[in-house]
């Protein structure tokens, strides 16, 4: 077996806000810096990592496991237009008359391939009247994606896409017009790196540049914006900021001479919705942590006057998520201790009954609030995906007043139990968490926590691939609720945002020791795992204690802050989340958060990092940088190990093959640091298994 690759260090000193910030590694953040050294140095480290991994494991039965657990992964909804619904079966998108209907295939990706290079679907958009689809395609896993238009009849590319580059899906794709004569979109008004989105209008047949859309956001805003149309062609709102949204400006599209005016003002409070009628009708945290629901007069001569709101429906036990408006009712969902429950209303709020969901579960919704307005209801329907930390996604279909219709059954049933705990964090606070076990599971076992407890992102009781195929290799799996996230409302996410970020961190912690001193893990086999902001926080639990751990496994993470201050996109990322680059009082303290900052000589347990090689949000250097100073801080026996993957993103532009090896490389170090061996696939009796 190869030894981890040497690597050099130099006399590299910043200093940030007046503060000295030493960086041995910065070199490791430019592939060009010298030509090819960076390359290569990546490419040993893969190859240290592959073999070091695989050593005496079954790869063929790690991978088969691994991708059964795909085969529930989740779902890309069914889409209407006109008459027409539009799927996405493999890497083809079919139209039919019905969801999951026969139909016949529209757009093969293939056809987007490039040499070495698989196209990606981001997302896709029908027209309202069904004759155009709009689909975003990525072939670089980097997330950046280009509009491609297709004519529905005849299944052609259309030449009249815009030529300008999305950042990502996280501004929904594109919003049709309700004639369906075009389009507005959210895209680059330059390179990728710089990350200046503009907001665009197009208008079918168009060649050339598309317009710039003269919405009047926040001076010097990097946020992402996506405008919401009435479906009687009036209205237009456009909603400003990815994690908590506001409609920003809103416009009379029945005047000609009028153009964009001022809605409401920034501020730190959420009010995500969509226009029914003449009103704004939305969830909102102002003056209720735990959501409300009300409706704003798009006329108001002063709607951020919240006299001139009206309540729907007040705050509660429950959290509010989102609202929909299908038909003549509102789909109002929402989750209590992390369950979703979804409440029908009508316009005014008044109660017209339940979905009754299939079991204790979540619905599948963007991380974003922002990303999640792509969704409507052209067809007097709400379409849902449904699943649990057991089950694999469902797709169903509820009608006002109807009964629940299963359109997908779940692919995947684990045979294992979901138990809701609690451990109390420093300040007393409970901090809830759920432990999935294989069935007939007892007492102390190899456990892995997965958290994430940033951006206000709810983590939920669904089901993910990775996490089932570790549980049908026969390990115990304990999902925990970390604040900085949105489980709980917006209290929840403020007690461990900006200055509060360290909350987070001591939250893991008493959930790692309340699950030890509970005997639901084993002393020793104890591992951690978490992506992106996830990352960050497995960086900075192993360079804490990391006596607690057996391994622990960051994936996509973000791992050096200070270093992110001279990126574009994660110096925005970092002022949203952390505080000021430019205040010594923040920049210290982000300095004290910093995994890559906080690395000493220590005995540290295995480590593996899992980055793509073009992820736009947290890129490799973050990875290499930490794995270097780590390697050379190592003071014990266990590996730290680090691959970074070609044609790999943040994860939601990375092609399926690539998805697989990383989750295969994933399971089998897990596997091998928690003393488990590999899957038996062939066994019948096997803990994890496929619906027919």
């Amino acid at each position: 077996m190869s030894a981890a690759p040497d690597t050099r260090t130099q006399d590299t000193v910043e200093i940030v806000a007046g503060i000295a910030v030493p960086d041995p590694y910065r070199w490791l953040e430019d592939d060009a810096a010298v030509p090819g050294e960076v390359a290569d140095w990546q490419r040993a480290q893969a190859t240290y990592a592959e073999e070091t991994i695989w050593a005496g494991r079954d790869r063929d039965a790690v991978r088969a496991v691994v991708e059964r657990s795909h085969a529930g992964a989740w779902p890309e909804l069914p889409r209407s237009g006109g008459a027409h619904w539009f799927r996405v079966e493999g890497r083809k998108l079919q139209v039919a008359d019905e969801p999951y209907g026969p139909g016949r295939s529209l757009v093969d990706l293939a056809r987007f391939d490039g040499p070495g290079r698989t196209a990606v679907l981001s997302w896709f958009a029908p027209s309202p009247d069904g004759t155009v689809l709009a689909l975003g395609v990525c072939t670089d896993g980097s997330e950046h994606n280009r509009v491609e238009l297709v004519d529905v009849r005849t299944g052609t590319r259309r030449d009249d896409a815009p030529p300008e580059l999305l950042h990502s899906s996280w501004g929904g794709g594109i919003s049709w017009f309700p004639d369906s004569t075009g389009f507005a979109f959210l895209g680059l008004g330059g390179t990728a790196h710089d990350f200046r989105q503009v907001v665009y209008r197009r208008s079918l047949g168009d060649h050339g540049p598309s317009a710039i859309e003269d919405v009047p956001v926040p001076e010097g805003s990097r946020e992402y914006t996506r405008i919401q149309f009435s479906a009687d062609g009036r209205w237009a709102v456009a909603a400003h900021r990815v994690g908590t949204p506001f409609p920003v400006a809103v416009r009379d599209l029945t005047d000609p001479g009028a153009g964009w005016r001022p809605f409401l003002a920034s501020g730190p409070e959420t009010v995500v919705g969509h226009i029914v009628g003449d009103r704004y009708v939305a969830v909102t945290d102002l003056d209720a942590p735990r959501r409300r629901l009300v409706a704003i007069p798009l006329d108001a001569a002063d709607p951020a006057d919240p006299s001139c709101w009206t309540e729907l429906v007040a705050e509660s036990d429950t959290v509010l998520r989102a609202v929909l408006p299908v038909g003549d009712a509102l789909y109002l969902s929402e989750f209590h201790r992390t369950a979703a429950r979804v409440r029908i209303l009508d316009a005014d709020g008044a109660p017209r009954g339940v979905v009754p969901l299939p079991g204790e579960g979540a619905l599948a919704a963007p991380f974003f609030p922002l990303t999640g307005l792509s969704a409507e209801s052209r067809d007097g329907s709400f379409l849902f995906a449904f699943s649990t930390l057991t089950t694999s996604w469902g797709v169903y279909r509820h009608r006002p007043g109807g009964a629940l219709e299963i359109l997908q059954e779940p692919e995947i049933a684990i045979d294992a139990t979901a138990e809701m705990r609690e451990a109390i964090a420093e300040d007393g606070t409970p901090i809830p968490y759920h432990v999935v076990r294989p069935h007939g599971s007892a007492g102390q076992a190899p456990a892995l926590i997965t958290a994430y407890g940033a951006a206000g992102i709810p983590t939920l009781p669904q089901y993910q691939p990775d996490l089932a195929a570790f549980l049908a290799s026969g390990g115990t799996v304990v999902q925990a609720y970390l604040r900085g996230g949105g489980e709980f409302g917006s209290a929840w996410f403020r007690a461990a945002d900006r200055e509060h970020r360290g909350t987070r961190d001591g939250d893991l912690i008493a959930v790692a020791e309340h699950v030890l001193a509970e005997g639901v893990a084993a002393p020793g086999r104890l591992a951690l795992t978490g992506g992106s902001d996830g990352g960050l926080m497995c960086g900075n639990a192993i360079t804490a204690r990391p006596e607690l751990w057996a391994a622990v496994l960051p994936r996509a993470p973000l791992l050096d802050l200070v270093g992110g201050f001279r990126n574009p996109y994660l110096e925005f990322v970092i002022r949203k989340a952390w505080g000021d680059p430019e205040d010594p009082v923040d920049v210290a303290r982000m300095i004290s958060l910093s995994p890559y900052e906080r690395v000493r000589p220590a005995e540290y347990p295995l480590l593996y990092v899992e980055a793509g090689a073009n992820d736009p949000r947290c890129p490799p250097w973050q990875a290499r940088k930490f794995v270097a100073r780590m390697q050379a801080a190592q003071r014990g026996e266990a590996p730290i190990l680090l691959h970074v993957y070609e044609n790999a993103g943040h994860g939601s532009g990375t092609g399926h093959d690539v998805i697989v090896a990383q989750d295969a490389a994933w399971l089998a170090c897990l596997l091998g640091s928690l003393g488990l061996p590999d899957p038996v696939v062939a066994d019948p009796a096997a803990e994890f298994s496929a619906r027919d």
